[in-house]
């Protein structure tokens, strides 16, 4: 067991790794989990995002969508176009700026949305499982309350 130790700045060290440090790998392995059940569904991760993004909001710009998956929206167009082709989602003029697309999920994208994000959720159960009931409704609640912070408030939090 790693012993508590005074830091320079006086604060104690409780011999746990920094947070990016224990988030970023247990990321990516959970974007490898992930993977298999994406390409059953014939999804990127990027598709998969654009998907989830656009089933909070019905109908939003390319470039909000692009800001709120961090994506270039450039990056996203060819991820759109292939969407649209297989009847996922759809863009189209906004009648109060014909510049501007919006987009909007099908009823077959949140059909496929719905299927693929149930087996995510399979997955992430045996991996919650993990935790006794407590700490996974603990860990979930703290996950929302971080994940939900604006970026600003993390990189800069005074």
């Amino acid at each position: 067991m790693a012993q508590s130790r005074a830091l320079d700045d006086g604060t104690a060290d409780d011999g746990r790794r920094d947070l990016a440090a224990m988030i970023v790998p247990l990321g990516r392995a959970l974007m490898a989990a992930e993977s298999p059940v994406l390409r059953a569904h014939g999804l990127s991760m990027w598709a998969y995002s654009v998907l989830l993004a656009l089933g909070e909001e019905p109908v939003r710009t390319q470039n909000a969508l692009a800001q709120a998956i961090g994506a270039d929206k450039t990056r996203i167009i060819g991820v759109l176009d292939g969407l649209q082709e297989r009847g996922l989602i759809e863009r189209r003029p906004d009648p109060g700026d014909r510049r501007v697309r919006l987009l909007s999920l099908t009823a077959e994208g949140r059909r496929l949305r719905d299927s693929a994000q149930a087996g995510i959720r399979e997955r992430e159960a045996r991996l919650l499982a993990r935790l006794p009931a407590a700490d996974r409704a603990a860990f979930l609640r703290a996950l929302r309350t971080l994940s939900s912070l604006p970026e600003d408030e993390i990189i800069d939090p005074e």
